[in-house]
């Protein structure tokens, strides 16, 4: 699979725009529950209005509230920016940590939010992000076993996976889920499902 998916996407990465590795961060927070084509739209407009992290920090609350408000869940995207903004300059000396566990400690970020950031902004493997694409595209192959938990197929995918494709694992993923194999598709013909047959039609367990 994975010499198919480097065939398939020689040159994987994000696809949210951005130019620090801040507006990094608050592209991967905003993209919780949202897309990434809503999240660029978004961030367009709010990175001239919060060009550094100290912007973020000020920030009013409301005023940023309304500036997320389209990619879901608003109120408490507008308090993870805000407070990890203000975490990083008090915390972090300007900075993004480069570990899981100080990642983790920013407001807003989880284990996929960390593991996403770490890999592509910094080549640090910790674990593989888990977003709905690779659920579903990891129970599809059957490269997972139950529980079906973001815990468990992190856990499982680590297993087989060689370290060194953790990250861009995630970005295979992503990209065979969005452009190959989406959610609403009744049967998937390509070279994936020839190799693993019983792929090309499939249920969510």
């Amino acid at each position: 699979m994975l010499e198919i998916f480097r065939t398939m996407f020689p040159n994987p990465k994000s696809e949210l725009r951005y130019t620090t590795d801040f507006e990094f961060l608050v592209a991967v927070i905003l993209s919780a529950q949202s897309t990434d084509v809503q999240v660029n739209k978004v961030t367009e407009k709010l990175f001239k209005k919060y060009p550094t992290i100290e912007s973020f920090a000020n920030a009013d609350i409301r005023e940023l509230e309304r500036d997320v408000f389209s990619t879901g869940y608003y109120r408490s995207k507008a308090r993870y920016l805000k407070e990890s903004a203000l975490m990083v300059l008090s915390r972090f000396g300007g900075k993004l940590p480069h570990t899981m566990k100080e990642m983790r400690m920013l407001p807003g970020v989880g284990r996929k939010t960390a593991n996403v950031v770490l890999s592509n902004l910094y080549g640090i493997y910790e674990g593989i992000a888990v977003d709905t694409h690779v659920m579903r595209i990891s129970q599809r192959f059957d490269l997972v076993d139950p529980p079906y938990t973001a815990t468990s197929i992190e856990r499982d995918l680590m297993e087989i996976t060689p370290k060194n494709e953790w990250g861009n694992l995630n970005h295979y993923m992503v990209l065979y889920g969005r452009y190959h194999s989406p959610a609403h598709a009744k049967e998937v013909n390509d070279e994936l499902t020839a190799l693993y047959p019983p792929a090309r039609k499939w249920e969510r367990k």
